[in-house]
C-alpha cells in the first residue's frame, strides 16, 4: 500500500538556496518537489506554514555504548535523541567493549541497530597496530570508515607505532578518520605539573591537551595521506594552528578533509569554571580564539563537516575529580538547535549549516541517496520552527545519561518533525516508537 505524506508550504533549504515549495513523499522517498502540489484524498498533508524543510542532519561521529556500555547509552536511546533533534542518520564509533576491531564485531553492531535503532545507521571499524588483514577486508559500498586513534587512547585501540599507521594509510580501502592527538607531548605536559607537585584541575585541561598536542598528531596524519594519497577525514579539529594544515575549497576536489564539533563552536575554555567536567572532552575545548577561528574556517571551507562527537557518561561518573573524570559530553539532541543559534547571531548561513551537516557528509562518504531534498532521495527530513523556542533542562533531555551541558539554555529555534525514510519519527512532542523505517547506510564509492 502506498503512503503517501505532502508537506505544504515549506521554505525549503537545499543545495545553497532556499525557495519556498512543497514536498511530496511517496513510501521511502520524495516523489515531487514543486512549488505548488495538489492534494488527493489518500495523502496525509502536513502544513509547514513557511517552516523550514531542511535533510537531515548525517552526523559522521558518534559513542551511543553498546555492546558493553549501555548504562551510559544505547543504539535505541541515543538515536531516539537523534530524531528529536532532526539528526536522521548516525555513523558511530568502535571504543565500546568489547571494541568493535573485526568485521564480525563490526555486523554484531548492524544487527543490534537493525532490530533498535531510530535513526539511519552505520558503523566504522577500530584499527589496532595487528589488525591490518581486517580492514583490508573492509568493503567500501557496505562500511562508512576505519577509525584510527593516533595517540591518546587506551587498550587496543591506540594506534602510535609508524610501521602500523604507514601500513593502514597504505593498505586502507576505505575512508581512514582519526583523532590526533600526540601522547607523548600529553604525557610531558601532565609530567609539568607532576614537578610542580600540582594536581591539575578541569581549568588545566586546555594545558594538558594542548594545541602542540594536537598539531603534531594532525600534522603526521596529513603527511602519511599525503605520501600514500590516502582519503583521510581529520575529525573534531580544536585550534587554530591546525587549521592551516587544510586547503579552503569545495570538498569533491579534496582527498583529506577536516571536521568541527558542535561542543568546539560552541563553548569556550572560559566555560570551564562554570561547567566543570560537563565539557571535559577529548580533544580539548580550547581558547576563544580557537572557536572563533573554527567557524570562520567553516566559511572558507576549510572546515567541510559538522559532527557532535556525542559521547554520554553517567551524571556520577562527571561528578568525580578532574584527572578521573571521563571525557565526553551528549549532544545529538540539541546540535542543530545549536548551529540554528549560530544562524540567529549571524556566525553561520543557514545555507551552511545544511552544506556541513547534511549535503557536505553525503559527499565525503559517498551515502547513496542522502544528504538532499532531491526527487528520489531518501525522505530524511526536518521540520524547523524559528519563531518557536526550546527551552533546555536536564529534565526534558531524553539521554540516558540525563543530563546535557546546555541546561538551562534557551534555543531559538524549536524542531517541529523529523522524517526517517518517509515515516515521521518525531513530530514535534513524542517519538513514534512503533514505526521501524530506519536503514543501514549504503554508499556509492
Amino acid at each position: 500500500m502506498t503512503q503517501s505524506t505532502l508537506i505544504k508550504n515549506a521554505q525549503i533549504v537545499n543545495e545553497g538556496k532556499t525557495i519556498e515549495a512543497d514536498v511530496m513523499i511517496q513510501n521511502q522517498h520524495i516523489s515531487l518537489v514543486k512549488s505548488e502540489i495538489l492534494a488527493s484524498p489518500k495523502d496525509k498533508i502536513i502544513e509547514a506554514n513557511g517552516q523550514f524543510l531542511i535533510p537531515g542532519m548525517i552526523d559522521d561521529q558518534v559513542h551511543f555504548r553498546e555492546p558493553g556500555l549501555t548504562h551510559k547509552g544505547s543504539i535505541f536511546s541515543e538515536s531516539r535523541a537523534a530524531v528529536i533533534g532532526g539528526i536522521t542518520s548516525f555513523m558511530e564509533m568502535p571504543n565500546v567493549n568489547p571494541a568493535t576491531t573485526s568485521i564480525e564485531a563490526l555486523e554484531k553492531k548492524f544487527e543490534i541497530a537493525s532490530q533498535h535503532s531510530v535513526a539511519n545507521y552505520s558503523f566504522y571499524l577500530g584499527a589496532t597496530e595487528d589488525n591490518l588483514e581486517q580492514i583490508k577486508l573492509l568493503d567500501p559500498k557496505k562500511y562508512c570508515g576505519v577509525k584510527v586513534f593516533m595517540g591518546a587512547s587506551t587498550g587496543d585501540l591506540l594506534v602510535e607505532h609508524p610501521q602500523a599507521l604507514d601500513a593502514i594509510f597504505r593498505d586502507s580501502p576505505i575512508l581512514i578518520v582519526t583523532h590526533c592527538e600526540s601522547s607523548p607531548i600529553i604525557s610531558s605536559n601532565l609530567e609539568l605539573f607532576r614537578n610542580q607537585r600540582r594536581t591539575p584541575n578541569i581549568t588545566d585541561h586546555p594545558i594538558i591537551r594542548d594545541t602542540e598536542a594536537c598539531y603534531a598528531s594532525s600534522s603526521y596524519a596529513v603527511a602519511l595521506a599525503k605520501k600514500y594519497h590516502s582519503q583521510l577525514h581529520v575529525l573534531h579539529i580544536t585550534s587554530e594552528k591546525e587549521l592551516a594544515l587544510f586547503e579552503p575549497g569545495p570538498i569533491e576536489s579534496k582527498h583529506i578533509t577536516a571536521e568541527a564539533c558542535i561542543h568546539h563552536l560552541w563553548f569556550t575554555s572560559q566555560d570551564y569554571p562554570r561547567l566543570g567536567n560537563l565539557i571535559k572532552c577529548n580533544p580539548a575545548i580550547k581558547s576563544p580564539t580557537d572557536r572563533d577561528a573554527l567557524i570562520k574556517a567553516i566559511h572558507s571551507n576549510q572546515i567541510d563537516i559538522i559532527a557532535t562527537d556525542h559521547a554520554p557518561h553517567t551524571w556520577q561518573e562527571k561528578q568525580a575529580e578532574y584527572p578521573q573524570a571521563p571525557a565526553g559530553l551528549p549532544l545529538v539532541e540539541h546540535a542543530l538547535l545549536s548551529l540554528f543559534d549560530h544562524v540567529k547571531h549571524k556566525r553561520l548561513t543557514l545555507e551552511q549549516v545544511i552544506e556541513k551537516t547534511a549535503h557536505n557528509p553525503a559527499k565525503r562518504y559517498g551515502i547513496e541517496n542522502r544528504g538532499y531534498i532531491r526527487e528520489g532521495y531518501f525522505a530524511d527530513l526536518v521540520l524547523v520552527d524559528t519563531d518557536k523556542t526550546t527551552n533546555v533542562n536536564h529534565q526534558n533531555t531524553h539521554y540516558k545519561c540525563g543530563w546535557t551541558p546546555f541546561d538551562g539554555h534557551q534555543f531559538s529555534s524549536k524542531i517541529k518533525s523529523t522524517w526517517v525514510n518517509g515515516q515521521q519519527v518525531f513530530d514535534g512532542n513524542q517519538v513514534n516508537e512503533k514505526v521501524s523505517s530506519s536503514m543501514r547506510l549504503t554508499f556509492n564509492r
